[in-house]
């Protein structure tokens, strides 16, 4: 028997899919067969036998729920030597890396089988949301408009829970590709022989690459790994998916595709990798600026190679057609003087438009990047703008001349990347921390006028004197004081924000976001630094966003008092006003949680969002809100089309930007048609909130009266356990992973804001990873069962209320739902076996018999409400995938809590620190989203 041949298969089809079940169960079973041979080949009998009957112990052990099998199983791990340890923790960690690609390809095979079906649409997809638009009433006019002003972006950030090595990636990447060959047109005989050879090629070049970084990554490590997803996705994905926006609305029209305008780039990338140095002292001014030279070098050197193949594309001769007179006159600049193209206006028109970008590539400064060295005596482009003129102008002559069905190709593509992406290729955000703001805010205004001690003004005096500071034209700094490493460091950071705009243009960074943003003068301290550099002017223009970011509970509580004292100010007004009407606030889903629980959490960003509308209603000031959402439950994740749609009506005014953080952005978008996929169901969400949100009722006063008491006891139950328990974070350095995180190269920012144990400064994603690790995932459930079991005592008839709740508001159901999956992924039982690494048999004892007491109440709980008999009962498809999948995470959670033990014993050995990460990165890819 071959590893993988019959666990982690489907079940009996229930939801109608047999046939894409049988699909699913056959990738899986050739996949686990190909392991199987490779560990045979690689390592020997003995030890693909060992792994064979650890899996089938394990199956047993969770099929029958066998407490023999699970005594079983930890004494065959126990006996295990070093050597074997790596071999198993490397078989059962590319399983689930080769289970996530069979499974992203049967999502893909669903959403095809639907839309070639003819029994209507996918949900979660454009053409579902202009349906439902059509439904309604929406007139076509009304929908391109809100196309052209709309804005839904993702923002990719760097953080420590990306395990993935790009190496692996590339290869894992090639095998889904081999699937999806492997379920299109029947192949011959010797065309599935050589496929199945390139997958075991492949297989064979995984097992054989290190899963591990030898290395610790820097930030610059940090920017290439995120561009290349643009390789890999965006960069192509999104000029399809706008494509096939326009052919719809066209239909819907009743135009010809060609005859019809085009809609606005409202799906535009965003990131924060390069520019967020919260915590981060490895991103500086110099980091930044060649993070943007990085970023413009992708985008860049992907025009060139789309306009050599347009070049080659358009052989289209004057002898058969005519051309526009303004083509001639761009061929004219043309220095290709080759023969045999003169009579091909169209490549010569191409070969005109790589010189002057070429010419661009070194006023970009990026010259260097791309190979080139000989600039082009052509004048660059000023901006992407005029590089986009220049390819309508070829886009219109085809048209105007029997062509257009040429120029709805390759053209209409890159036409399309160019005003996404321009010379910036993603918006850029800078962030920083409000206490960084302050400290040279109060060294400038101290060396200014000596004697100032600006940290002991009252809030008020403060703000009056930031306020007289941003009305005067005279600079605060001089160039012949000194100042701290700190303010120098500060200063020319947000420099190299003016000079990104004047090279690469205004929307290269758009936006400067405020951490643990708390009150007026955090926001006045920002406007003041970057009046210093020209990016606020004393008229009160703002060339960029000043947006604050509200984290814990108690700044979700103060955000609309705070934007309500921001918007009485002119001055302030005057720079919002500058942008359009437009102020942006950030939401903070993993602090709030790691302060107040998952419940309180979700209720208090939900309560600051309802709040945050009126007062922008009040003030007339358009809101755009982003969401500062994690990988994991505990962190904000979960569903992005539902957490969206679950938004109170009038948070999504058409606009919305949400974070895209940790393993998450691999799962979404290192495969192209499953990154086209999500980045749909964004823009799909954000029109149907905007658009439809009439059709959501306002959740009742009863609902949210229920939700206060029970917030208020969820928050109570997981403060007790968090910070008041004495020793409550000994107890989570011991019974976690989160020391050993600290020794995995997956990421250049430190685990902790201070060099202390305290989980106050612990930041929120290895906080939530490390619970995901021992398959607690406490951050996602802890307090949901205390507080619906003390608000069932008070109302004793009252959970028929609780499950209309669940049933008509989708807020209460979203955060549910979310909860389900978690609880779903979690494991007492291994859990247990993590917290007997707690020294202190008292300590370990009275917490995890409070854990493993609200774990069981937040099951029952949850049960009750939504009527299910089971967790998942209601989604069978994820309940399939996560129960096949435990199988194989559990032997590697065993694994690793005896690796721990040697190593916290100071066992020597390499091997010990290998295996535990090697532990990490299959847990990790076996559950998907854990951090």
């Amino acid at each position: 028997m071959s590893l993988a041949l019959t666990i982690a298969l489907p079940d009996t089809d229930t939801d109608g899919d047999g046939e894409l079940d049988l699909s699913l169960r056959d990738d899986i079973r050739m996949l686990g067969r190909v392991l199987g041979d490779t560990l045979r080949d690689q390592e020997g009998e003995a030890t693909f036998e060992l792994v064979e009957s650890i899996r089938r112990v394990s199956t047993r052990f969770h099929r029958e729920d066998d407490e023999g099998a699970r005594r079983e199983l930890e004494t065959m791990l126990a006996d295990l030597g070093a050597d074997q340890t790596i071999s198993i923790v490397r078989a059962f960690s590319y399983f689930s890396h080769l289970a996530n690609i069979a499974e992203d390809q049967n999502v893909i095979r669903r959403r095809r089988a639907v839309a070639a079906s003819g029994r209507g649409v996918a949900p979660a997809s454009i053409a579902h949301a202009l349906s439902r638009a059509q439904e309604a009433g929406i007139p076509v006019a009304e929908l391109r408009k809100f196309f052209a002003t709309a804005l839904a972006s993702p923002v990719l950030t760097a953080h420590p829970t990306e395990v993935r090595r790009r190496s692996t990636q590339t290869h894992e990447m090639r095998i889904a590709e081999l699937l999806a060959e492997r379920a299109g047109l029947d192949p011959t005989p010797e065309e599935v022989e050589a496929a199945e050879d390139e997958l075991r090629r492949r297989v064979l070049m995984l097992w054989q690459t290190n899963l591990l970084r030898r290395t610790k990554l820097t930030v610059l490590d940090e920017v290439a790994n995120g561009l290349a997803y643009y390789e890999y996705t965006f960069l192509r994905e999104l000029p399809k998916l706008y494509a096939a926006l326009e052919d719809r609305l066209a239909v819907v029209e009743g135009v010809k595709p060609h005859e019809a305008p085009e809609v606005g780039s409202f799906l535009r990338m965003g990131s924060w990798i390069g520019g967020d140095r919260d915590g981060n002292p490895f991103v500086t001014a110099d980091v930044t600026r060649e993070t943007m030279r990085m970023q413009s070098a992708q985008a860049v050197r992907f025009y060139l190679g789309e306009l050599d193949a347009l070049g080659a594309e358009l052989s289209i001769s004057t002898i058969r057609v005519k051309v526009s007179d303004d083509l001639l006159a761009l061929v004219d600049t043309a220095a290709d003087s080759s023969p045999h193209r003169r009579n091909e206006p169209y490549r010569l028109a191409a070969s005109a438009i790589g010189a002057k970008l070429r010419a661009t590539a070194f006023r970009l400064e990026i010259a260097d990047l791309l190979g080139l060295t000989v600039k082009p005596s052509v004048a660059p482009y000023a901006s992407a703008r005029e590089f986009r003129a220049d390819l309508d102008i070829i886009d219109a002559s085809l048209k105007a001349h029997r062509s257009a069905a040429i120029a709805r190709g390759k053209l209409r593509a890159l036409r399309r990347a160019v005003d996404c992406f321009g010379f910036h290729l993603a918006i850029l955000d800078s962030r920083q921390n409000s206490d960084v703001h302050e400290r040279c805010v109060a060294e400038l205004l101290e060396v200014a006028a000596p004697g100032t001690n600006y940290k002991a003004l009252p809030e008020g005096t403060r703000t009056a004197l930031l306020l007289r500071e941003l009305s005067t034209a005279r600079p605060l700094t001089s160039p012949f004081a000194a100042y701290s490493e700190e303010t120098v460091g500060e200063l020319a950071m947000l420099r190299t924000c003016a000079r990104i705009h004047q090279i690469y243009g205004p929307e290269a960074i758009q936006t400067c976001i405020i951490s643990k943003a708390e009150g007026v003068s955090d926001m006045l301290e920002l406007a003041l630094l970057l009046k210093e550099v020209g990016l606020v002017d004393p008229a009160g223009a703002a060339a960029v966003n000043i947006v604050p970011l509200f984290e814990t509970i108690e700044d979700l509580r103060n955000a609309a008092k705070v934007m309500e004292q921001m918007f009485r100010l002119p001055e302030y007004r005057r720079l919002v006003d500058s942008r359009g009407g437009m102020q942006e606030v950030m939401l903070g889903y993993s602090d709030s949680n790691k302060d107040g629980g998952f419940v309180t959490s979700g209720w208090e960003l939900y309560k600051a969002e309802i709040e945050l509308i009126e007062v922008f209603r009040r003030h007339g000031v358009k809101l755009r809100l982003f969401h500062g959402r994690g990988g994991s439950v505990g962190r904000g994740g979960g569903p992005s089309y539902d957490a969206i749609l679950a938004q109170p009506g009038g948070a999504v005014q058409g606009e919305i930007r949400i974070t895209e953080q940790g393993e998450i952005i691999s799962s979404k978008f290192a495969n192209p048609a499953v990154g086209r996929g999500n980045l749909e169901i964004l823009a799909a969400a954000t029109l149907e909130a905007t658009l439809l949100s009439g059709d959501a009722r306002a959740p009742r006063e009863e609902y949210l009266t229920v939700m206060e008491e029970l917030s208020e006891a969820a928050f109570r139950a997981y403060r007790s356990l968090v910070y008041e328990t004495p020793r409550f974070e000994d107890y989570f350095w011991e019974s976690t992973v989160i020391n050993e995180i600290a020794t995995l190269n997956i990421g250049s920012r430190p685990a902790s804001r201070k060099k202390t144990r305290r989980i106050e400064d612990l930041r929120a994603i290895p906080w939530v990873f490390s619970w995901a690790q021992c398959r607690l995932m406490l951050p996602g459930w802890y307090g949901f069962g205390s507080a619906v079991t003390a608000w069932l005592e008070r109302h004793p008839d009252g959970l028929p209320l609780l499950q209309e709740m669940y049933r008509e508001w989708p807020f209460f159901r979203t955060q549910l739902s979310n909860m389900d999956m978690v609880l779903s992924k979690s494991s007492i039982a291994i859990a247990s076996r993590y917290a007997m690494l707690v020294e202190d048999v008292e300590l370990r004892e009275s917490i995890f018999g409070r854990i493993r007491t609200e774990y069981q109440a937040a099951i029952e709980s949850l049960l009750a409400i939504s009527q299910q008999g089971k967790l998942l009962g209601s989604n069978p498809l994820l309940d399939r995938s996560i129960r096949n999948r435990f199988p194989y995470i559990d032997p590697l959670n065993h694994v690793q809590v005896g690796l721990l033990r040697k190593y916290r014993a100071s066992d020597t050995d390499e091997k010990v620190l290998q295996g535990i990460q090697l532990t990490i990165n299959g847990i990790s890819a076996g559950l998907r989203n854990s951090g």
